[in-house]
């Protein structure tokens, strides 16, 4: 088993308690990362069934997943107010891989903002959040 910090959770910016949950998983998903991502909310994260306020939506995406900004639109129904999305998408090169103007291009057309870009060993991942506006609601 992989520490925590050095699956690359850490730099996600999660903490002990946040509601987890991840959608797109499938057998090439980092395994180390999602171990350690649940190390460091001390739970299990939630899958696409849950009915839970989500905290943080963990989207796994590929290039051959469909629309990723129907995927977003569904994904923030659940998500909390002051909730934020990672996208993680392959790597350049690798199998699946998505441009990263097409991550962008989703999620304004979903009315999210990006505000950061990590590279999680194969994966990158995009941070994505809503508008404030949404929170005032």
């Amino acid at each position: 088993m992989v520490a925590a910090d050095e699956s690359g959770a850490q730099t996600l910016g999660l903490s002990k308690g946040l509601v987890v949950q991840e959608l797109g998983w499938d057998d090439d998903t980092d395994d180390d990362l999602r171990v350690g991502i649940e190390d460091i909310i001390d739970a299990e994260m939630l899958d696409e069934d849950a009915i839970e306020v989500i905290d943080v939506v963990l989207l796994w995406w590929r290039d051959d997943d469909g629309d990723l900004t129907d995927a977003l639109i569904e994904a923030i129904g659940p998500l909390a107010d002051d909730g934020y999305l990672w996208v993680l998408s392959p790597k350049t090169g690798r199998t699946g891989h998505v441009e990263p103007s097409e991550v962008s291009e989703a999620a304004e057309t979903a009315g999210l903002t990006q505000t950061s870009v990590t590279n999680l060993g194969d994966w990158t991942a995009t941070r994505l959040v809503q508008p404030r506006s949404r929170s005032a609601r």
